[in-house]
C-alpha cells in the first residue's frame, strides 16, 4: 500500500485551461490496432470563479476530455461544457448557480426589490454535467444527477443543447448511471412524486434510435415505480442494478430532506449537501421489479445499513438475483468526506479524516425470488458458490447478509467496470476498479468475483481514474481486452498520460503522455 507524503495528489483538484486544438501525445509501447475510436471522460476543471471557490468535489465546472486513437497515434483534447452554470459564472465572474456543496450568493448588483422577487422564482437547479457521458439514440449527453442533461458533439466537444428531462417524464432528477441494452435502449432511475403527494422512484425507459429520426427522449416512458420508505424523504440514488429480466433498486439510509431542501434554499446560504441526512434506524431496503412488463414485486428485503453509489453487476441464477456492488459500511454519507479542503490536505490529515469515514467493501447480495411463508428462519439461498444468505422473519421480511468479495481497511475498490457489452446482466467473473487509498485514487485493480483473486497496477506519485474495458474484437475470454485509464503524474516531466493495460493481468501495453496536467475525472466511455 502506497503512502503519499509528498501530497502531489493535490494537483488533480486544480483548475486547468481548455485546449484550442487537439495536442499530440508521446506514445511508448504499441497502441493496439483495434483502438480506432475515442476515450471520452468528464470531471471538474474549474475549481474557482474569480476569487470565489467551489467547495466540494462535485462542484467544479464540467470539463470534457477526449483521447483520439488513429493509426497507432493518439491526440488529446478538452473543452469546458458550455452549461448555463459555466457560461453565467464566466460572464459574471462569480458563482451564479448553486452547486452540490457551494452556495451561489444573490447578485450583489441587484437591489432589495429584485432580490426579493427572484427569491420567489425559486431555485435554479444546476446543469453542471461533470459526472458522465452516454449515448441516447445517435446523440451523446454529458450528465450530472439533476433533471438537466446536456447534448454534446463528441467529435468537436461543442455543447449543443440543454435538455430538461422533466419535460418528458415524471422525475425530479435522474442518475448518471443508466443501463444501456445492445439495441440502444436506455434505462435510468430518478426520484419522483408518487401517488398522493408521497415520494417514489421511477425507472425510465428511453427507446433506441427512431426510424423517423425523431428524438428518442421525446418517447421516454416510466416503466415501473418503486415506493419510498419515508414519505417526504427519498433516499439518495446514484445507480441501480439490471439483470436480463429484473431491476434492483437499493434504498440506502442516506436521505434527502425535501422540506429542508425547499425551505433552506431560499432562506439562507445553503446547498444540496445541507439537505442530506441519515436515517439511523432504517437499514438498507432492496427492491425488485420485473422489467418487461414493469411490475413491482411486493417483497420486503432488508439488510444492515450501507452507503452505496455503484452497482458492479446484477444477474439471475436458478431463481436468485445476484447483486454485486461497492458498499460503504454504516449510514453516514460518504460525500461528507469529499470536500475539496479534505482532499487537498496533507497526507497525514487525509489519512486521519478517512479513519473516521465509513469503510468500503465489495459485497455480493443474493435475493431469492421464490419465497414461501412457511420457510421462515432458514437460509433461502441455495446457490452453491456463495456464502450470502437470505432469511425470512416472522413478519415476512427477508433479511439479507452479503458475501464479502473484497475488503481492505480504507482501501476502496470503486468506480467499478466490467465487460459490459458481453456480460452486463449476466453471470460473470471479472470486475475492474479504481483503488482509493484513504479516498485518494492511486491504483487500478482487477477482481475475480468467483475466486476473490486480485491484480493491481500502481506507480509512485501516479493517480489514475476509472478504468474502462474495451474488448479485443476477436476476443474469446471475458477478460480478452484492454483497460483505458487517465493517469495524473504531477511530478513527472509530462504530468499526465493515457494508460493502456492488458485486462488479463494489468500489465502495461502502452501509454500516451501529454504536456499538460489533467485534473480528476469521474466517468466516461469508449466510443468506437
Amino acid at each position: 500500500i502506497f503512502e503519499h507524503p509528498a501530497g502531489s495528489y493535490k494537483k488533480i483538484f486544480e483548475t486547468c485551461e481548455e485546449l484550442a486544438e487537439p495536442l499530440p501525445t508521446t506514445v511508448t509501447g504499441r497502441i493496439p490496432s483495434f483502438l480506432k475510436g475515442s476515450l471520452l471522460r468528464l470531471g471538474p476543471g474549474l475549481f474557482e470563479v474569480g476569487d470565489e471557490p467551489f467547495y466540494h468535489l462535485f462542484d467544479g465546472q464540467a470539463l470534457m476530455h477526449k483521447f483520439d486513437f488513429k493509426n497507432g497515434q493518439v491526440t488529446y483534447y478538452r473543452k469546458f461544457v458550455r452549461t448555463d452554470a459555466y457560461v453565467r459564472a464566466i460572464t459574471e465572474k462569480r458563482v451564479v448557480i448553486t452547486e452540490f456543496g457551494t452556495f451561489a450568493y444573490p447578485d450583489p448588483c441587484k437591489n432589495i426589490f429584485s432580490r426579493f422577487f427572484s427569491y420567489f422564482k425559486g431555485v435554479e437547479v444546476t446543469d453542471n454535467c461533470l459526472v458522465n457521458v452516454y449515448p441516447i439514440g445517435e446523440d451523446f449527453y454529458a450528465v450530472t444527477e439533476t433533471n438537466y442533461i446536456t447534448k454534446v458533439n463528441t467529435d468537436t466537444l461543442e455543447t449543443l443543447k440543454k435538455v430538461d428531462m422533466c419535460n418528458f417524464v415524471n422525475i425530479n432528477g435522474i442518475t448518471a448511471h443508466p443501463h444501456i441494452e445492445q439495441d440502444g435502449t436506455v434505462y435510468n432511475i430518478g426520484n419522483c412524486m408518487g401517488k398522493g403527494a408521497t415520494l417514489a422512484y421511477n425507472i425510465v425507459r428511453i427507446p433506441p434510435t427512431q426510424k423517423d429520426k425523431s428524438d428518442p427522449i421525446e418517447k421516454s416512458k416510466v416503466v415501473v415505480q418503486f415506493p419510498s420508505a419515508e414519505r417526504f424523504k427519498p433516499s439518495y440514488v446514484h445507480s441501480f442494478g439490471m439483470s436480463e429480466n429484473y431491476f434492483v433498486f437499493v434504498e440506502t439510509p442516506v436521505k434527502i430532506n425535501l422540506l429542508k431542501f425547499l425551505s433552506a434554499w431560499s432562506i439562507r446560504g445553503s446547498n444540496y449537501m445541507d439537505c442530506f441526512e441519515s436515517n439511523e434506524s432504517q437499514g438498507t431496503i432492496f427492491h425488485v421489479a420485473k422489467k418487461d412488463p414493469g411490475e413491482y414485486i411486493d417483497l420486503k428485503f432488508k439488510g444492515a445499513p450501507i452507503g452505496m453509489f455503484h452497482h458492479i453487476n446484477t444477474y439471475e441464477d436458478q431463481g436468485f438475483i445476484v447483486v454485486d456492488l461497492c458498499s460503504w459500511k454504516g449510514f453516514e454519507f460518504v460525500y461528507n468526506y469529499l470536500w475539496l479542503a479534505n482532499l487537498r490536505a496533507n497526507w497525514e490529515e487525509v489519512k486521519k479524516a478517512a479513519m473516521m469515514a465509513p469503510q468500503p467493501e465489495v459485497r455480493r447480495y443474493v435475493i431469492p425470488l421464490d419465497v414461501h411463508k412457511e420457510e421462515q428462519g432458514k437460509n433461502l439461498v441455495s446457490l452453491p458458490y456463495t456464502t450470502a444468505t437470505a432469511v425470512m422473519h416472522a413478519d415476512g421480511m427477508i433479511w439479507l447478509e452479503p458475501e464479502v468479495l473484497f475488503s481492505g481497511p480504507r482501501q476502496a475498490f470503486e468506480f467499478p467496470q466490467i465487460n459490459y457489452q458481453k456480460y452486463g446482466g449476466k453471470n460473470y467473473s471479472y470486475a475492474y476498479g479504481l483503488g482509493l487509498n484513504h479516498f485518494i485514487p492511486d491504483r487500478i485493480c482487477k477482481l475475480n468475483v468467483r475466486t476473490k483473486e486480485t491484480w493491481v497496477w500502481q506507480e509512485p506519485e501516479s493517480y489514475p481514474s476509472e478504468p474502462l474495458f474495451v474488448q479485443t474484437p476477436d476476443g474469446v475470454d471475458e477478460d480478452d481486452g484492454v483497460l483505458l485509464t487517465i493517469v495524473a503524474a504531477p511530478g513527472s516531466q509530462r504530468p499526465a498520460y493515457m494508460l493502456i493495460l492488458n485486462a488479463k493481468d494489468l500489465s502495461e501495453i502502452a501509454r500516451a503522455e501529454v504536456e499538460c496536467s489533467i485534473p480528476v475525472t469521474f466517468h466516461g466511455m469508449y466510443k468506437q
